[in-house]
């Protein structure tokens, strides 16, 4: 049996890998957000021997896998989010349970964009180009804000480990993509932020980490075909008046 002609084995084979790998990410998460090394001799003496199942996490990254499986199929660009994923959604969870996105994790993440932009640029240097220019331009974009907030507020509008984020998956993503994805997680940060404080369950006072928002809005990008995103956002920022 086939889906997208691609073998019913192949994905039930990556769903178990996205398993595997969201097994390894919840030890990998405590590791990392204590800044402590994730692959030492502890994770074989203490982690495997005890070692317990988190639904949530293991299933989620399986769906991502297979969700990616399925509108990649096989070729470079699934093998690069492939090792993303994972980074991500320990940006999200540990940026949740702390506010802090660890140096660590953007490191890998910005190192992962160098390899796989050397790749691409191999064949096509626009497309290595485009993404020098998203590393620049998220970056740029994040840490421009973070200093105007500093001015006004005077107080970080955003942490540093989202400008660092940010610039790690513009490397990965190009220009026009991360500025998708900022332009969507400002938009997600916003509504949930009203929310949040509408229903009371946060003060005003208390801080709301954006790494979440950064990267549902990632996720948005990766899994939402290009133009169908773009004429989203412009039906949205237009209220519903641009027409193609």
């Amino acid at each position: 049996m086939y889906i997208n002609n691609i073998h019913i084995l192949y994905y039930f084979f990556i769903g178990l890998l996205g398993l595997a790998v969201g097994q390894i990410m919840g030890w990998a998460n405590n590791r990392l957000e204590n800044h402590e090394k994730v692959f030492c001799k502890e994770f074989f003496k203490v982690y495997l021997p005890h070692m317990k199942v988190h639904f949530l996490l293991d299933f989620s990254i399986a769906v991502i896998y297979i969700l990616l499986l399925y509108l990649f199929g096989f070729n470079l660009r699934l093998l690069e989010f492939l090792l993303l994923t994972p980074l991500i959604v320990s940006a999200l969870v540990i940026d949740y349970r702390k506010q802090i996105i660890p140096n660590r994790l953007t490191l890998t993440i910005f190192e992962l964009g160098i390899i796989f932009t050397f790749i691409s640029g191999l064949s096509d240097i626009n497309t290595f180009a485009n993404k020098v220019l998203g590393l620049f331009v998220g970056g740029g974009i994040f840490l421009i804000i973070t200093f105007i907030g500093g001015l006004i507020a005077g107080k970080e509008a955003m942490g540093f480990g989202d400008v660092k984020l940010m610039g790690a998956l513009g490397l990965i993503f190009g220009m026009s993509s991360i500025i998708m994805i900022a332009v969507i997680s400002f938009l997600l940060g916003a509504i949930i932020s009203i929310f949040l404080l509408a229903t009371k369950k946060k003060k005003s006072s208390e801080y709301i980490p954006f790494g979440p928002f950064i990267v549902l809005g990632t996720f948005l990008v990766m899994f939402v075909p290009h133009n169908l995103m773009l004429l989203i956002l412009l039906k949205i920022f237009t209220l519903g008046t641009f027409k193609i």
